[in-house]
């Protein structure tokens, strides 16, 4: 059913559309059968994991930046996620960066954005969430505002985290959006444990604790991927989300002048595949077990998923495949993993 409306959904502005896949999905909800038709399905019980002693339904989440306010978790539990990340939340809502900010590469199977941690502000989403219901799991993937300096940041991270630790199950430190200005400057070693040290230090004084996780860049160097493994050892968080969209342009096939026409953004889908693949590859080789690796980069089929897997990812997240290949990829991925326990 997806494939017969992803036409009509490709011929509007990809940010509209977003809006009103949505608006169908809450809809949908309520109709008795309906996801159904559109290829939404609960995991089945095979498909469960455990992970951070946390019960995941299924394997498969959804990545930060597609329910930046957390206004669809229940009905995403319904078509298939095993958890739903929320965000990037910040302390005070922020407008993003001008329209347009989401652009299609549908030769590559990609997206370029520009969104700009675009969302209504930290404490909207916390009342949405206290109002959520049980069964699926939900991380904060929380951020800095725009006009907050890099010097400054860890009272951004600090709002967030406080706000949002009675209502959600993980968090994830988001410091690899290229699309805040100077935000990737904080993925350096100091910055980054003095922001994690920070959020241990809190989250240790709470009745229950929550991981942390980092999300990355899939664009940093050996010898960068060197320093997170230093910090994940060091800070005693829980893991690492690899990876977040990347600023390369190489190997589209799209023509160069139309990519070039699109401006600045951050790519996924597709042709961060193998990128994104080898990161985790490369921190699982010096990041053993438990130490949590969730994977994410053009994941798109089963295959794609498995893939990461095998990697050494524990878990595994969806964005642009879902734009492409709509619910039923869920499905094919929860069914796959099922097989394969």
């Amino acid at each position: 059913m997806y494939k017969l409306l992803r036409p009509l959904l490709f011929s509007l502005n990809p940010e509209r559309a977003h809006h009103l896949t949505f608006s169908m999905l809450e809809v949908a909800k309520h109709l008795p059968g309906a996801l159904a038709i559109v290829g939404g399905k609960r995991p089945s019980k095979a498909a469960a994991v455990e992970v951070m002693s946390l019960h995941f339904p299924g394997p498969v989440g959804l990545a930060a930046g597609m329910d930046k306010d957390a206004k669809h978790v229940d009905a995403l539990a319904r078509i298939g996620f095993g958890f739903v990340e929320v965000g990037t939340l910040t302390p005070v809502a922020q407008p993003g960066n001008e329209r347009p900010r989401l652009f299609r590469l549908k030769a590559d199977r990609a997206l370029i954005n520009r969104m700009g941690f675009n969302n209504g502000g930290v404490q909207t989403a916390v009342e949405r969430l206290r109002k959520r219901k049980p069964g699926i799991v939900v991380g904060g993937n929380i951020g800095k505002n725009k006009v907050t300096p890099n010097e400054q940041a860890i009272d951004d991270y600090v709002k967030c985290f406080e706000a949002l630790h009675p209502v959600v199950d993980y968090f994830v430190v988001n410091v690899s959006s290229p699309n805040t200005p100077g935000l990737r400057a904080l993925q350096e070693k100091g910055p980054l444990l003095e922001i994690l040290a920070e959020l241990k230090r809190r989250d240790a004084a709470k009745t229950v604790q929550r991981p942390i996780l980092l999300k990355i860049a899939p664009d940093l160097t050996d010898e960068q991927l060197d320093d997170i493994v230093a910090v994940v050892k060091e800070s005693g968080i829980a893991g690492v989300v690899a990876t977040n969209t990347t600023i390369s342009r190489e190997g589209l096939k799209m023509p160069k002048a139309e990519v070039e026409a699109i401006g600045a953004g951050g790519l996924s889908g597709v042709p961060v595949r193998v990128r994104s693949t080898e990161v985790v590859k490369y921190l699982r080789a010096r990041l053993p077990k438990p130490v949590v690796i969730i994977g994410v980069g053009g994941i798109d089929s089963a295959e794609a998923a498995m893939e990461k897997l095998d990697a050494g990812a524990d878990l595994v997240q969806v964005f642009t495949g879902l734009i492409y290949e709509g619910p039923a990829l869920l499905k094919r991925i929860n069914a796959t993993f099922a097989m394969r326990k």
